[in-house]
C-alpha cells in the first residue's frame, strides 16, 4: 500500500467526482490520476528511480499536489520548498534534502536565477500554467508542460513502493538554525490525513477550503490528505485573502474551512458583509485561535464547530480539541498520564532541558503548571514512531531519553503548554530561541546572521516581543552602531532579497552600546522584557511601515499599534 495506490483506487471508483478546485478549474479524480502519471513517467524516462529527492517550489495551485504524487508513484521523495526562501536559505533547503532536480513555477525564476550557479549537479524543470513568463531557456532549465503534454498518461510500471517509504520531506525550522527537511513516509502522511479526519468527524462528501501553503504540513497533508487518501474535495486558494475568505467559502459550497490564528484576526478587521454568515460551513479547523478572539470569531461568522489541534511536522504528537472548549489546543487523558503517549513534562522555562528526579527521570506537570509537551516514541507503531529530519544529527537534539524508565525516549515539541485540571492543553510559548509569527516558525540564530552580514558584522541580536492584540511574538533586531553609521535603508533592503516577509524583523532597536556576557553575547531577555515602548526606550526605534521601509517607531505609531489601527 502507498499514497499513489489509494488514490487510484478512488479515481477508478469514481473518476468524475471533484477532486482538487483551484480558481474556476475544477479537477476530477481521473485528470489528477493521469497529471501525476504523467508526471510519474516523464521522470522515470528522465532516469528518475525509487530514493531519488526531486525539490519542488511553487504557489499554491492543483498542479503543485499532482507533480509530487506523480513523483511518488515512481518512489521519489518530493522536498517541498517555501517559495518564500531566497538565497542561502533556499540553497540549504535543496542542498540538505540531497535534490538531484528541482521543479520551480516561473513565477519564481528570478529567485532561482540567484542560485543556480551553486546548484552543482541538479537538473533544473520551470513549470506554467499558461504562456511561459520566460519563453526562451534562462537558467539551463526544461519547460515542464510541453513535456507533460507528450507523455502517456497510462499508470508507470513501478510496484516496489511500501507503505513505509518516504514520500516526503516537508521543512521546518525546528528550533534553531537553517529550515530542516522533516521525513514523511506514506504511513506518515496517511495517519496525519487520518488522525484529524475521524478525531473530528470529516465526511468524504464535505468540501474543504485551504489558503494554507501547500509546502506546510497544514494545507499539504491534513487538508490535501483528504482528497487524495479518503476522497473529498479540497479548494485550493494561491494565498490568503481576508477579504475574499468567506465569499470563497460561499463561491464553491465549501462546508469545512482551515484557518491559522493570525488569519481568524485579519478575518475580523473586515468590514461586516452578507456573506459572513451565508456560508454552510459545518466546522472550521486548525490552529492558533487564541482565547481572547475565539467567542468574537465564532459569533460573528456562525460558526458551528471549532476544530482546534496541535501537531508538529516531524514530530509523533498529535492532539486535537474534540469538543470546542475555548481556547484549548487538545486533550490529554489524565488517566494513569504515564502509560498514556503524550505528556507534559517539567523544564527549565529559559533552556527547555527537562528537569529531572532523584532517579534521573523526567516530571509529569500538575494542572496549571507550564511545561513541554511530549510524545513517547514508539518505532513499530506509525502513529508514535518519530522520523525526524533528513539530517540524523538534528533528530538527536529533538529526542528526550530517560523519560519515565529507564531507556525510553520521547519527542521534544519544544512547546511550552498548561493543562487544566481535566487535561485539556493550552499553549504558552516556545522554548530556546525560536518565535512564531504569522504562522511560520523563525529562528532567531539564523535572522542574526543575515542581519550582520548586512550591517558589516556589528552586534547584533535578534527576538521575538509580544505585540497587543496578535498571535506570536513579532521579531525585532537590536543592533549595535557605536559609531551613528547604520544605513537603515541598506538594512531594510538587503532583508527584503534575503528574508521571506514573516522572518523580517518588525522593529528595530538601535544601540549605542550593550551590556555583554562572559561569552561575548548580547543579553537577549533584558532588551525582549523592554519591548518596543519608545516612552521607556531612549534608543532609537524603528518599524515596518505599510510599503515595507523601516520608519522612526514614535510614540503616536506605538499607540496606533496598540490599539489596533496600524497592523504589522
Amino acid at each position: 500500500m502507498n499514497v499513489g495506490r489509494i488514490f487510484r483506487e478512488h479515481a477508478l471508483k469514481a473518476p468524475d467526482k471533484p477532486c482538487l478546485v483551484f480558481e474556476d478549474k475544477e479537477w476530477t479524480r481521473a485528470e489528477v490520476e493521469e497529471y501525476s502519471n504523467r508526471v510519474a513517467n516523464l521522470f522515470l524516462s528522465h532516469g528518475y528511480r525509487k530514493g531519488d529527492t526531486v525539490a519542488l517550489m511553487m504557489e499554491n495551485r492543483a498542479e503543485f499536489v499532482c507533480i509530487w504524487l506523480g513523483l511518488s508513484k515512481i518512489g521519489a521523495v518530493t522536498a517541498l520548498i517555501n517559495y518564500n526562501l531566497r538565497q542561502n536559505s533556499l540553497l540549504h533547503s535543496i542542498n540538505v534534502a540531497k535534490a538531484q532536480a528541482f521543479i520551480f513555477g516561473d513565477e519564481l525564476t528570478d529567485a532561482v536565477k540567484e542560485i543556480s550557479g551553486s546548484l552543482d549537479g541538479v537538473r533544473l524543470y520551470s513549470f506554467s500554467a499558461g504562456e511561459p513568463r520566460y519563453p526562451h531557456v534562462e537558467i539551463g532549465e526544461r519547460q515542464l508542460k510541453p513535456l507533460l503534454a507528450e507523455t502517456s498518461s497510462s499508470p508507470p510500471e513501478v510496484d516496489d513502493i511500501g507503505f513505509h517509504d518516504r514520500l516526503l520531506y516537508i521543512y521546518t525550522s525546528g528550533t534553531t538554525g537553517l529550515p530542516k527537511a522533516a521525513v514523511i513516509t506514506h504511513s506518515r502522511y496517511v495517519f496525519l490525513a487520518g488522525a484529524i479526519k475521524y478525531q473530528v468527524g470529516f465526511k468524504t462528501t464535505d468540501r474543504f477550503y485551504t489558503p494554507l501553503p501547500l509546502y506546510h504540513t497544514a494545507g499539504g497533508g491534513m487538508s490535501i490528505g483528504q482528497a487524495i487518501l479518503y476522497g473529498s474535495t479540497v479548494v485550493i486558494r494561491k494565498k490568503f485573502s481576508a477579504s475574499a475568505y468567506f465569499s470563497d467559502i460561499v463561491k464553491y459550497n465549501c462546508t469545512v474551512s482551515q484557518y491559522i490564528g493570525e488569519m481568524c484576526r485579519y478575518l475580523l478587521a473586515t468590514p461586516l458583509k452578507p456573506e459572513d454568515t451565508q456560508h454552510k460551513l459545518r466546522m472550521v479547523f486548525g490552529n492558533g485561535l487564541r482565547p481572547q478572539i475565539w467567542d468574537e470569531f465564532v459569533t460573528r461568522f456562525n460558526i458551528p464547530k471549532v476544530a482546534e489541534f496541535y501537531g508538529a511536522t516531524e514530530g509523533n504528537a498529535n492532539i486535537v480539541n474534540p469538543d470546542n472548549t475555548k481556547g484549548a489546543i487538545g486533550f490529554v487523558s489524565r488517566i494513569i498520564p504515564t502509560v498514556y503517549p503524550i505528556s507534559v513534562i517539567k523544564v527549565d522555562p529559559v533552556s527547555g532541558d527537562p528537569i529531572r528526579d532523584v532517579h534521573g527521570l523526567c516530571i509529569i506537570c500538575k494542572p496549571g503548571e507550564p511545561g513541554v509537551f511530549i510524545g513517547k516514541i514508539n518505532p513499530k507503531n506509525p502513529a508514535r514512531a518519530f522520523l525526524g529530519y533528513v539530517n540524523e544529527k538534528e533528530s538527536e537534539k529533538k529526542i528526550v531519553r530517560d523519560v519515565f524508565v529507564k531507556g525510553d525516549a520521547a519527542f521534544h515539541s519544544g512547546d511550552i503548554v498548561i493543562a487544566d485540571e481535566f487535561g485539556y492543553l493550552y499553549f504558552k510559548d516556545r522554548t530556546g530561541d525560536t518565535y512564531r509569527w504569522k504562522g511560520e516558525n523563525v529562528s532567531t540564530s539564523e535572522v542574526e546572521g543575515i542581519v550582520s552580514n548586512i550591517i558589516n558584522y556589528r552586534d547584533c541580536v535578534v527576538y521575538g516581543v509580544e505585540v497587543p492584540g496578535t498571535e506570536g511574538r513579532a521579531g525585532m533586531a537590536a543592533i549595535v552602531d557605536k559609531t551613528n553609521t547604520l544605513n537603515i535603508n541598506v538594512l531594510s533592503e538587503g532583508l527584503k532579497k534575503a528574508l521571506p516577509a514573516y522572518a523580517r524583523p518588525a522593529f528595530i532597536r538601535v544601540l549605542r552600546d550593550v551590556e555583554m556576557t562572559g561569552t561575548y553575547k548580547m543579553k537577549k531577555l533584558d532588551l525582549q522584557r523592554e519591548g518596543f515602548d519608545p516612552s521607556k526606550i531612549k534608543d532609537k526605534l524603528y518599524y515596518t511601515a505599510s510599503n515595507g521601509a523601516y520608519e522612526p517607531l514614535t510614540p503616536e505609531i506605538y499607540s496606533q499599534i496598540e490599539t489596533f489601527k496600524i497592523r504589522l
